[in-house]
């Protein structure tokens, strides 16, 4: 079994899969590097952006990634991620600044996300090979 084989779920097209994933990664990437929209969100309304992201990102690798380690590896990245932006947001950005609350919806979004992998829903992508 090749070292990819054992960290993916047999997809028709792994390759494309992963690609797009590490794509929406980037973008989450930029967005939150990059100067805000001019958006009048609700106190707190910002976190749920930030959980959802997440969710949607760590719920997607569980439809890329094996269970078990693959998996953790996957969300210990994506949680050592926002904690990163979070700094970057801090250091490299003028029109942004650090938010610890930010970092922790990021956290609740991506156990949320893994916690995916507990239900039917794991294997959806699975399912829609045809």
């Amino acid at each position: 079994m090749s070292g990819t084989a054992a960290v993916l779920k047999p997809l028709r097209r792994p390759g494309l899969w992963v690609v797009l994933w590490w794509l929406a990664v980037l973008t989450v990437i930029v967005v939150c590097l990059m100067p805000p929209p001019p958006l009048s969100l609700p106190d707190g309304g910002d976190k749920v952006e930030h959980f959802l992201a997440y969710f949607l990102l760590a719920g997607s690798a569980v439809q890329l990634y094996r269970r078990g380690r693959p998996l953790l590896w996957v969300g210990a990245g994506l949680v050592l991620m926002g904690v990163g932006i979070e700094f970057a947001q801090g250091a490299l950005t003028v029109t942004r600044m650090a938010d610890p609350a930010d970092a922790v919806a990021n956290t609740i979004g991506v156990l949320a996300g893994l916690a995916t992998a507990l239900t039917p829903w794991r294997d959806l992508l699975l399912r829609w090979r045809g």
